[in-house]
C-alpha cells in the first residue's frame, strides 16, 4: 500500500507564531490521519521541515515494511534539500533535514514532490492551519 502525505507549514512572521500540519491519505483518497501543531515562534521554513518530520513519524508507524509514501509539499526548498538538489546551510534546518532523511528510510520506496499550494490537499492543510493560528494570535 502506498501512503499519500501532505504538509504545509505557516509562520506569521518570519520569524513568527508558527503552525505545522499534515495529511496521510491511502489510495483510495481516504483519510488515515490528520495534525495540526503549535511550534512556538520559528521560520517558514522550520515550520515547512517541522511538518514532514512529523507526518514521516506518523507515516512510518502506519506503514508496513517495504511500503511505499509519497510526500507532497508547497515548499520547493525542503524538497529540493530533501533530494539533494539545494545544500542546506542553516544549521537549524540541517538537523531536521538528517531527521527528515532517516525517517525517509524506513520505507522501502519514496517519492518527494513538490507542488503547488492550490494543490487539493495541501490546501486543506494550509486552511487549517491558518484557522489554528488565527485562534492562537486572538488567545
Amino acid at each position: 500500500m502506498t501512503l499519500y502525505v501532505y504538509t504545509d507549514g505557516a509562520s506569521r512572521g518570519n520569524p513568527g507564531k508558527s503552525a505545522s500540519g499534515y495529511l496521510i491519505l491511502d489510495y483510495r483518497d481516504r483519510q488515515l490521519a490528520k495534525r495540526v501543531f503549535y511550534n512556538g515562534v520559528c521560520t517558514n521554513n522550520v515550520a515547512e521541515y517541522k511538518a514532514i518530520v512529523a507526518a514521516l513519524k506518523k507515516a512510518a508507524v502506519m506503514a508496513n515494511q517495504g511500503e511505499e509514501i509519497v510526500l507532497h509539499s508547497d515548499s520547493e526548498l525542503v524538497v529540493n534539500q530533501l533530494s539533494g538538489n539545494y545544500r542546506v546551510k542553516d544549521q537549524n534546518l540541517k538537523k531536521l533535514n538528517l531527521e527528515a532523511k532517516k525517517l525517509l528510510k524506513k520505507f522501502g520506496k519514496y517519492e518527494l514532490l513538490a507542488v503547488r499550494r492550490e494543490n487539493r490537499h495541501v490546501s486543506a492543510v494550509d486552511k487549517a492551519l491558518n484557522a489554528f493560528l488565527d485562534d492562537k494570535t486572538n488567545e
